[in-house]
């Protein structure tokens, strides 16, 4: 079992920044990767940025490459993500994954959302 709690949500102007932060507790040695994805009021879920945990690769969406980066700290087991040049497109519910099985489709383990909210 893997928990994971996200922090760092909140209101921003256009062109600003903000760091998510997602800590991870429990069976922690067991996750091989962690990402973030995000989800607009209507829209579906999509991948933001991904962690290779152990490798430390990294994936990142068109939409933010360039204006976003995942990193890590392995001595607190928390995966952070860096957003820069923040637009409107960005409003959206983040939310935190874990993936314990390499072999799986999807994450298995998920946060409950932290909603950032970018103003013209």
């Amino acid at each position: 079992q893997v928990q994971l709690v996200e922090s760092g949500g909140g209101l921003v102007q256009a062109g600003g920044s903000l760091r998510l932060s997602c800590a991870a507790s429990g069976r922690t040695f067991s996750t091989y990767y962690m990402a973030w994805f995000r989800q607009a009021p209507g829209k579906e879920r999509d991948i933001v940025a991904q962690l290779n945990w152990r490798g430390g690769s990294t994936y990142y969406a068109d939409s933010v490459k360039g204006r976003f980066t995942i990193s890590r700290d392995n001595a607190k087991n928390t995966v952070y993500l860096q957003m820069n040049s923040l637009k409107p497109e960005d409003t959206a519910t983040y939310y935190c994954a874990a993936k314990t099985i390499p072999a799986l489709s999807n994450y298995n383990y998920w946060g409950q959302g932290t909603q950032v909210t970018v103003s013209s």
